[in-house]
C-alpha cells in the first residue's frame, strides 16, 4: 500500500499527532516538554499543526516566533545537541513510517534545517 504524502492539512495533523505520541513517551525528550515546558497539548498541538501547514502547504495560520519560545525554554533547561538529534530522529522515523512523497521529503529536510539552526542560535 502506498503511503500518503504530507500534502493536506489532514495528513499533516495526523503526522503531528503521531510524532507527539512518540515524543511524549521518549525518556529523553518527554521531560523537556512535560516537566520543563509544561506544554498544554490542547494549545500546543494546534500551533504545531499550523506551523507545519504553513511550511508545507503555504497556509498563513501560524505567526508566532519560534526562536523566542525556545530561548525561554533553553533558559529553564539548556537544550543540548543530543536533544536536537533525538528530536530529529523521532521526526524522521515518524515521517518514514507513515508518509512518502515530495512533501514528506521536504518536511524531513526542513526539520533538519530547523534543528541545526535552533541548536546554533541557542547560546
Amino acid at each position: 500500500m502506498t503511503k500518503p504524502d504530507l500534502d493536506s492539512r489532514a495528513h499533516i495533523e495526523a503526522f503531528v499527532d503521531r510524532f507527539y505520541a512518540k515524543l511524549l513517551v521518549d525518556p529523553q525528550l518527554a521531560p523537556i516538554f512535560l516537566d520543563v515546558a509544561h506544554i498544554d497539548l490542547a494549545v500546543h498541538l494546534p500551533h504545531i499543526k499550523d506551523y507545519w501547514c504553513k511550511l508545507l502547504l503555504g497556509e498563513r495560520g501560524y505567526s508566532r516566533h519560534t526562536m523566542d519560545i525556545h530561548r525561554r525554554l533553553h533558559r529553564l533547561r539548556p537544550l543540548q545537541a543530543e536533544d536536537f538529534q533525538r528530536w530529529l530522529a523521532l521526526f524522521t522515523a515518524t515521517v518514514d513510517e507513515h508518509y512518502s512523497g515530495e512533501r514528506a521529503s521536504r518536511a524531513k529536510q526542513l526539520a533538519a534545517t530547523i534543528a541545526a539552526n535552533m541548536q546554533q542560535s541557542l547560546p
